[in-house]
């Protein structure tokens, strides 16, 4: 009887454009350590903004992680496609008091920098309200496998978070954790922009009765100006044409030794050599190069 791989994990891109480096090396970083690991590598489309998808984007996206050899063993889920599954963990979380409606706006909220504590909006007509989850104050702590231990108020830094958005979109911090259990994934690996994110994912997890997954959160890329590529600036597309300079430019962003792989090559052939020589004791924590350096 074939048993499942106890590791899986996931890359999780938004449709908003071409895939860019810093999209390589999170897909890559998470593609080695499944592979390491002899486990299921999967990829989920975070399509849960409308406004901000470009059309097109998401296959665009999968024809580029197929050209660097980056095939999930699965189907690719879109989470456009999860609408009910969310309104379950909603309703849960509402009967539970975890969860409350919300009409207080960005403006109601400058005097306490963004953070939510209690309703200070009023209902206004034709507006529905959003669903936030209740935060409690209170250090909460987890181990990153490469950030190390990360600490976090909760109430006081975060406040209680949007699960269901005031356009009635799925909120990303919702839609992630409920993802997550029913993919069962195992690990997440992930870029450092989504550390912040995660003291409050692992207490949803925890007040939705759901495992909470194993962390690395792998160093950002930044811009000439020190900046993160960012989605919205559809910083340095990678090319599914000439994949192999990518592929070695995102090898020794992850800190590798740049010896490991072939110079020449498939991108299959490449990606059996980054296994075999993949240490992620070598993976910094920050990394100050940029690949425009290397233009």
């Amino acid at each position: 009887m074939q048993t499942e791989p106890s590791y899986r994990g996931r890359f999780a891109p938004s449709p908003t454009g071409p895939l860019h480096f810093g999209s390589l090396v999170a897909a890559l970083g998470s593609w080695l350590f499944a592979r390491q690991a002899r486990g299921q590598w999967l990829v989920r489309i975070e399509d849960l903004d409308p406004p901000r998808e470009v059309p097109g984007a998401a296959e665009r996206q999968l024809e580029t992680l197929a050209a660097f050899g980056l095939v999930p063993d699965q189907a690719p889920w879109f989470q456009s496609t999860r609408g009910g599954a969310y309104a379950l963990a909603l309703d849960a979380l509402l009967a539970s008091g975890d969860a409350f409606e919300c009409h207080c706006s960005r403006g109601d909220l400058e005097a306490s920098g963004g953070v939510h504590r209690r309703c200070v909006g009023r209902p206004r007509p034709g507006r529905l309200p959003a669903i936030r989850l209740r935060l409690p104050d209170g250090e909460r702590a987890f181990h990153d496998r490469i950030q190390g231990d990360v600490r976090q108020d909760l109430g006081r830094e975060v406040g209680d978070v949007v699960l269901r958005r005031a356009d009635g979109f799925w909120a990303y911090q919702l839609a992630v954790v409920v993802d997550d259990a029913d993919q069962g994934i195992s690990d997440v690996v992930r870029g450092a922009d989504l550390l912040d994110s995660t003291p409050r994912q692992v207490y949803l997890q925890q007040r939705l009765g759901l495992p909470t997954p194993a962390y690395a959160h792998l160093p950002l890329v930044r811009d000439a100006d020190g900046r993160k590529l960012g989605k919205s600036l559809a910083a340095l597309p990678v090319d599914g044409q000439d994949p192999l300079p990518a592929l070695h430019a995102a090898w020794r962003f992850l800190g590798q030794d740049p010896a490991q792989l072939p110079a020449r090559g498939t991108p299959k052939q490449v990606l059996a050599a980054a296994v075999a020589g993949f240490d992620a004791t070598r993976i910094p924590r920050q990394n100050h190069w940029s690949p425009v350096q290397e233009k």
